[in-house]
């Protein structure tokens, strides 16, 4: 799970860095592991990235360097590769032109991707980073086209299109990305199931006007609306599945869909909707806050069918995403809607915090009890998901210890019982609380007196029926794989990928991972200058103006 941004601004002399960090900022709920920017100014890039939130790895003396009136901004959460700052986003290569990209999700194929580019196209691999192939086979296959054109016409754009074709064609997961190709273009893409969020929006310069007096016109794209709103950008639309936008320096606009109909099936990922997105946000014309406003309304019934003499008290969210269902649930039922947790909002996102020990720790440290809305009462607690069950078990111990007389657990999401191979960190499911349990026994282990999930079928209806309420038409299919085991791309469970994926991605793999990291830092010594395989901006010697 990544955040991602560019810009280009109709002003040449404008300067784009403030917005894209501003817009890094907003998305920062992706990814808390790495940041980075890179900037173009006519012609000259500027990057930095490194370890660490927004605001800390983009120090002011940073900033004044980020010179230049197009970029691309990235935030990190390592599902796929390490948690190296090598591996920090945006990556690039200076040939051909110099190509930078930034990318949300992952590559199913990565490992023949890697054997392509290293034994075929004679291109050096230098991370374990899935986007470091979607940026080597891009360039090699620009630089095929390009090579073509033996007659001196040359259509750039024609170019962009066929190599971003091959990518598609060669490419298998859920991605979405951007290329910044220095001094030509701007580019949007999107994989050909539109698994991945990206949407695209304009604004009126606030600088310059173009020829014969016209509104000149900058341009964002974005993981999700939100960011587009908070720079004063109208949203247009998302991104199709396979499309691919095109905009060139002198701002013209070009799309296409680089693959026939036939190979293309629309099928965002519904956890967006449930967990990962603000619920300011609007993913394919859908409101994330009214679909979990129908998840709320649909697990209500739920428990007024499996419980129609239900002892509910009161009804308290696990906080943060869960708190629209969660007062719709209540409206719904007829019981007060409470605030029982108070959050730190210093700490990360449990589920997306590496190693189950850190995630189980953090709990205590990220919420605290209003012990008043507890004691003596039987309480509904409403989660947007459960997915190890860590975070579940510790929060109803701490109702109970404020004095809760039962506690229910209610989830916005069904049981979570496959690993997700698109960009979300699902590795393995033997890590997954309710592989291989009913929901009775799933409350045992949690410590609930019941649990009661959302039907697969309810949390599509609530993101199909969100979709309704603006008479448009919306994806009917979505990818529900972590709930149903069914991948849109055709892998199988039974597959050699998933026990491959299993080794690398589960918890003792990783927590072994960052224990040798740590040694390493500590008895080696860094080639001078490697900045732990980050680029160090201020190489860039040139006197300023």
């Amino acid at each position: 799970m990544c955040g991602i941004i560019g810009l280009l601004l109709a002003d040449e002399n404008a300067q784009v860095n403030q917005s894209i960090f501003d817009g890094l900022t907003v998305l920062q709920h992706r990814g808390q592991d790495a940041a980075g920017i890179v900037t173009s100014e006519r012609g000259r890039l500027h990057l930095r990235k490194d370890n660490g939130l927004v605001k800390d790895v983009f120090q002011t003396h940073h900033m004044i360097d980020l010179r230049g009136n197009v970029g691309l901004g990235h935030v990190r959460y390592p599902t796929a590769g390490s948690s190296s700052c090598a591996e920090a986003q945006p990556l690039y290569t200076n040939f051909p032109h110099g190509i930078c990209v930034v990318h949300n999700g992952n590559l199913t194929n990565a490992d023949e991707l890697t054997d392509l580019c290293r034994n075929q196209l004679k291109r050096h691999v230098n991370t374990d980073s899935d986007s470091e192939l979607l940026l080597n086979i891009f360039a090699d296959s620009l630089l095929k086209e390009m090579s073509k054109n033996t007659n001196g016409t040359i259509d750039k754009v024609e170019n962009i299109f066929s190599a971003l074709q091959t990518v598609m064609k060669s490419c298998k997961g859920g991605y979405a990305g951007m290329y910044l190709i220095n001094g030509i273009a701007l580019v949007g893409f999107r994989d050909p199931n539109g698994i991945r969020p990206i949407v695209f929006g304009t604004r009126k310069s606030k600088t310059i006007s173009s020829e014969n007096g016209a509104e000149a016109t900058d341009y964002v794209f974005a993981s999700e609306s939100v960011a587009i709103d908070t720079l004063g950008f109208n949203l247009i639309r998302d991104l199709g599945p396979s499309e691919a936008i095109v905009i060139t320096m002198d701002g013209k606009v070009h799309t296409r869909f680089c693959l026939p109909a036939d190979q293309i099936v629309h099928a965002p990922c519904i956890f967006e909707y449930v967990y990962f997105a603000r619920p300011d946000s609007i993913m394919d014309g859908i409101s994330v806050y009214e679909s979990r406003l129908k998840m709320g309304e649909k697990l209500a019934y739920q428990i007024i069918d499996q419980y129609p003499d239900h002892d509910i008290d009161v009804v308290i969210p696990i906080p943060d995403t869960s708190r629209t269902s969660a007062l719709q649930a209540a409206y719904i039922l007829g019981r007060p809607y409470r605030e029982g947790f108070i959050k730190n909002r210093y700490i990360a996102r449990t589920f997306i915090m590496p190693g189950q020990e850190t995630r189980k720790k953090s709990v205590r440290l990220k919420l605290n009890t209003i012990k008043s809305e507890f004691a003596g009462r039987n309480v509904l607690l409403v989660d947007d998901s459960v997915v190890r069950g860590t975070t579940a078990t510790e929060i109803i111990q701490m109702a109970r210890d404020a004095g809760a007389n039962k506690v229910y657990l209610t989830s916005a999401a069904p049981p979570i019982r496959y690993p997700n191979i698109y960009g979300i960190d699902i590795p393995t499911r033997t890590e997954l609380v309710a592989y291989k349990r009913n929901e009775d026994q799933i409350a045992k282990i949690l410590g609930c007196d019941w649990i009661i999930f959302q039907r697969l079928t309810d949390l599509e209806d609530s993101v199909r029926e969100a979709g309704e309420l603006d008479g448009e038409i919306h994806p009917q299919e979505y990818e529900t794989s972590c709930f149903s085991g069914k991948y849109v791309t055709g892998e199988n469970i039974n597959d050699s990928y998933f026990s491959k994926l299993h080794d690398l991605r589960n918890d003792t793999a990783q927590e072994q991972r960052r224990f040798a990291r740590i040694e390493s830092n500590g008895s080696s010594a860094l080639p001078p200058g490697s900045h732990h395989g980050c680029e160090n901006l201020s190489n860039d010697k040139r006197t300023r103006a």
